[in-house]
């Protein structure tokens, strides 16, 4: 159930749906007009490169894709299972992730590709790391599913039928995360330029450091009481 969701994943899940949306939004503005957290454009644009007969173009949009994955792929080998559950190694991922995101900021400013390709990993591999969890599925790079999932439950609720509070308030969470940090990152960039990327990773990476700092206190704690 969605009311058994500890306080460290909704903290988590809002902030990384605020790094995800600062990350989208300098894509969109900086490279190409190209969104990075998620892939139902970029999947679509490919379609249309691979109809124009766009090779050069087809092969950018491919790699995106691939890198997307390969965050993923990542995140996998790393954590491994499909719930959320302490122990695992969160902070690790979640400091790779910001490693990746800084690691974009030089190679966007020398107008090299890499930079959306590292860019990119890193949202797969935040996308993989938030998942599954007591049948509430959390992504936090897009928010599609989380609008189809609050009208889901608005028509419940019209027609009567029980519906968990908690499970809107997490749609609407992850929802008004990523656009905050789309605001954030629009406001900024005009300013800061790709250095944009230097707040999602600084949060990314203090995520990181808050969950390993969490996880050894709560062993402490454990090993005490026994």
């Amino acid at each position: 159930m969605i009311s058994r969701l500890p306080t460290w994943v909704w903290i988590g899940a809002g902030t990384l749906a605020l790094v995800a949306g600062m990350v989208n939004v300098v894509g969109l503005i900086g490279f190409e007009h190209q969104g990075l957290s998620h892939l139902s454009g970029t999947t679509s644009q490919l379609g249309e490169a691979l109809a124009q007969g766009s090779g050069r173009a087809a092969l950018q949009l491919l790699l995106v894709l691939a890198a997307f994955v390969a965050g993923a792929l990542l995140s996998g080998l790393l954590i491994g299972g499909a719930a959320l559950q302490l122990g695992r190694p969160y902070g690790a991922a979640l400091s790779i992730e910001a490693g990746l995101l800084a690691l974009a900021v030089p190679l966007f400013e020398h107008h090299h590709m890499g930079g959306a390709l590292v860019a990119a990993m890193a949202c797969g591999l935040q996308n993989a790391l938030t998942t599954t969890y007591s049948g509430a599925l959390i992504r936090t790079t897009h928010v599609t599913g989380m609008f189809t999932d609050l009208g889901m439950f608005l028509g419940n609720r019209l027609r009567g039928l029980p519906v968990d509070g908690r499970r809107i308030a997490l749609c609407l969470l992850v929802a008004t995360g990523f656009l905050c940090g789309g605001v954030l990152g629009a406001l900024l960039f005009p300013h800061l330029g790709y250095r944009t990327l230097w707040l999602p990773a600084l949060l990314t990476g203090s995520a990181g450091v808050a969950y390993v700092v969490y996880d050894l206190r709560r062993r402490t704690t454990t090993n005490t009481k026994r």
